[in-house]
């Protein structure tokens, strides 16, 4: 069953995690210069969504040797903060209609800025804590941001979206470009070239804090359930590209630097081009979902993207040096491509806003569960063979799993769901 494109492209993948609120959340839609202290509030809070995972990568060797953490524990350390997304996402939408919206965004940027202080506290056990923390904040804050900007900025919503997503990228980048020439400014500290990523995240908080001051408490019951969306196949292609996409992404967050740094690159350069490589992902999101819309359908653009991501961190992985920079620009087009159509895809496959927020649910929850297998290997194909070639067989797999799936996710058909308005 085939179902009309959207009009507006650039909005498709703005995901209101309060739909099925009634009566239905009220924008505050502040003017001026208010309004755009919200925009830019936003922005920034979505910046500090992605140096965690960037950072910690960036001075993984370091890691190993001051604190002696094993290979195993290395690979859990890339791993832990994707399986709390998986974990923690599902919980965004009670909190925000327990509390409201404004709220726990602000816990959970402050959160996150304790979660990123406690990893530079020369701490193996507070390493793990505070990346765990911090990865429940993001997982939260991942799918409350689309939802806010949804409901703030309804008439921006293709620049917001724009803006939003470069700087989650930005924020990557700027994490995996700066860490190590940080650490060699603060005289070589670990400690505080980890921990220094909260001193945004706290300043933001406080930015923050005036928009929650500025919002009413709004009392929020639950009026509508899906049914039947666990049970359809369509579903599951859509959670299983979303996933094994994702995992290709973390791959590249939590290991792409020590991998250039084992092919004999120094840490400030194998930083700069996983930079660059993150910035040019900011370009293909926004490019990426209006290619998506204008064909029948998406298996296409899905399988080709695939194909990118899987050729470039090939060529990462064994291309010659001299061509590193090709393969990482390469990369970031399939890579941000992919982010993009996969989200893209939740919205084109249902028929309402309930039942994408409930796919988008269902792909986040499984979806980064299943993606944290991909760092998590890698690490561990490092510990016994002593070296990431043999990652390629894992990158190869990955990328045939989601091309697969991202065939099939990308048919112009609905899920088999339906939306039950219930009492409320």
């Amino acid at each position: 069953m085939t179902h009309p494109l959207p009009d507006d492209p650039g909005s498709i993948d703005l995901i209101d995690a309060e739909a099925d609120s009634v009566p239905a959340p009220e924008p505050h839609r502040p003017k001026g210069f208010a309004r755009f202290l919200l925009g830019a509030s936003l922005v920034l809070i979505a910046f500090n969504l992605r140096p965690v995972f960037s950072s910690a990568s960036a001075l993984l060797p370091e890691i190993r040797d001051v604190l002696g953490l094993s290979p195993t524990g290395a690979s859990l350390l890339t791993t832990l903060p994707v399986v709390c997304l998986g974990l923690f996402s599902p919980l965004a939408p009670r909190l925000a209609q327990r509390i409201g919206t404004e709220r726990t965004l602000l816990a959970v940027v402050f959160l996150l800025a304790l979660g990123t202080a406690l990893r530079g506290l020369s701490s193996i056990p507070l390493l793990f804590l505070g990346t765990a923390l911090a990865g429940a904040s993001i997982a939260v804050g991942n799918v409350l941001l689309p939802g806010l900007v949804k409901r703030d900025f309804p008439d921006k919503a293709a620049m917001m979206t724009g803006f939003y997503t470069m700087a989650l990228c930005a924020g990557a980048a700027s994490a995996a470009g700066l860490t190590l020439p940080v650490e060699h400014a603060l005289g070589g500290s670990l400690d505080g070239a980890l921990a220094i990523w909260a001193l945004p995240t706290l300043l933001v908080g406080l930015l923050w804090l005036p928009q929650v001051l500025a919002t009413r408490s709004q009392v929020k019951r639950v009026g509508f359930r899906v049914e039947g969306l666990w049970r359809d196949r369509l579903a599951w292609h859509v959670t299983l590209f979303m996933g094994l996409q994702s995992a290709l992404a973390y791959c590249v967050f939590g290991w792409l630097v020590p991998i250039l740094r084992e092919r004999g690159l120094d840490g400030v350069t194998a930083g700069a081009i996983v930079s660059v490589s993150v910035m040019v992902q900011a370009a293909s999101c926004l490019v990426a979902p209006h290619l998506a819309v204008r064909g029948r359908d998406q298996r296409l653009i899905n399988v080709t993207l695939c194909g990118f991501a899987v050729v470039a961190l090939l060529g990462l992985l064994f291309a010659p040096l001299s061509t590193v920079w090709f393969w990482a620009v390469l990369q970031g087009i399939g890579q941000g491509g992919l982010i993009a159509v996969a989200m893209t895809v939740i919205v084109l496959r249902t028929r309402d806003p309930h039942m994408a927020a409930h796919l988008s649910g269902m792909a986040q929850c499984v979806g980064y569960l299943l993606a944290a297998i991909g760092p998590l290997v890698v690490g561990l194909i490092r510990g016994w063979t002593g070296s990431f070639a043999w990652s390629a067989v894992l990158i190869v797999l990955l990328g045939l799993g989601a091309a697969i799936n991202g065939w099939f996710a990308g048919k112009a058909l609905y899920v088999n769901a339906r939306t039950v308005e219930t009492s409320a």
